[in-house]
């Protein structure tokens, strides 16, 4: 009976401890809400609108040529250039010859963000001073970032010096051409020889044929180097500042002058392969004996060659896709057709150029007195 109580007691207090283990199942954990954080609006890029609408059919950019050669072989090439710029940029283009240097210049001061323009030296420097307009590319010619303006006489003249020419009739194109005029006044103001008559025939090409036809005693072009056999420059720029270049080398050898002319298709003055580059080849067609009616007699100091500039305004944006456009077009045919050829600038190719390199024309401007009013 004993026994049997103890194992009742035990039982119970098993059951106790065991219960007691247990207990009441724990509540469930309310979760804790994270409090939403928005996300910040993304914002999409806003897209630029340009702030002009140059460049488009309804305000065109305008190429302006100086008027040195022949106004329909210009305007010809130009279009030609103008075309290929536009497939380039997909901008619009329009072609113009002012009728003058002043005029050019006028005209790129009044439209100053949608012009841009081929000046020589002289016409940039005027236009730089006037209204700001900015250089971009300096023409390269044969290799040659500068050039020179050159005296020409008959060839049979009795002229042998510069000094001879004191008193000698003068024919240049304008008053505002850098090698027509400006460095030829200089250097014979330099070496105290005064001109007797002058006259402005009008350009370049005037003013050799003018030489040509007997019209004046001497005349004032742009000059080029002639060209060797191999189509390379009878000498270098380095051979120029070297002081390696002589008189008798501003001009093909004597020896092959007799034949000079025009070669099979007219395009080049030619003479048993030596090929003459300078204005004298622009008559060539008139003139198809020139070389052997008039020769070179002397050099000016060298001019830095002429420019492509733009407006003072011009969009830097749309500058810069030109400026990559015009670099691809000079290394394609099509540039011969253009500025390439050689009745139009005779550019061979482009080169990177900034106002400081203009700074010499400046000092030449200073010593002349001329203004923009000299060239309307």
């Amino acid at each position: 009976m004993r026994n049997r109580l103890t194992l009742l007691l035990s039982l119970m207090v098993i059951t106790a401890i065991l219960l007691s283990a247990c207990g009441a199942p724990p509540a469930a954990e309310t979760p804790v809400e994270e409090p939403e954080v928005e996300a910040p609006p993304v914002e999409e890029p806003e897209v630029e609108e340009p702030s002009h609408n140059i460049g488009t059919a309804e305000n065109p950019i305008k190429v302006l040529f100086v008027p040195s050669t022949d106004a329909t072989v210009i305007i010809t090439g130009g279009e030609v250039m103008a075309q290929a710029l536009a497939d380039a940029t997909g901008l619009h283009f329009t072609v113009d010859v002012p009728t003058s240097y002043a005029a050019t210049i006028e005209e790129m001061c009044a439209s100053p963000d949608n012009t841009m323009g081929f000046i020589p030296a002289l016409g940039y420097v005027l236009a730089n001073d006037l209204c700001g307009v900015d250089v971009a590319f300096m023409a390269v010619r044969f290799g040659f970032p500068v050039y020179w303006a050159q005296f020409l006489v008959a060839r049979d003249s009795e002229y042998q010096t510069l000094e001879d020419l004191d008193g000698a009739s003068w024919g240049y194109g304008t008053l505002s051409s850098t090698s027509g005029y400006l460095f030829p006044l200089v250097t014979l103001n330099n070496l105290g020889v005064s001109a007797g008559e002058a006259t402005e025939t009008g350009g370049h090409n005037q003013a050799a044929q003018a030489v040509y036809n007997g019209s004046v005693d001497f005349g004032t072009t742009f000059y080029s180097v002639p060209l060797n056999p191999d189509g390379e420059p009878a000498w270098s720029y380095e051979d120029w500042q070297a002081g390696r270049v002589t008189p008798d080398m501003y001009d093909v050898p004597a020896d092959v002058i007799d034949a000079c002319g025009p070669s099979e298709d007219g395009s080049r003055l030619l003479c048993e392969g030596w090929r003459i580059t300078d204005a004298r080849a622009n008559i060539r067609t008139e003139a198809p004996d020139v070389a052997q009616q008039v020769r070179i007699l002397g050099l000016s100091d060298e001019i830095p060659n002429d420019t492509l500039s733009f407006g003072p305004e011009f969009p830097a944006d749309l500058r810069a896709q030109i400026e990559a456009a015009l670099i691809a077009f000079s290394a394609t045919p099509e540039w011969h057709d253009s500025i390439g050829n050689p009745d139009f600038y005779d550019w061979s190719g482009i080169f990177p150029a900034n106002d400081a390199t203009y700074d010499i024309i400046r000092g030449l401007l200073a010593v002349t007195g001329q203004t923009l009013d000299d060239f309307r």
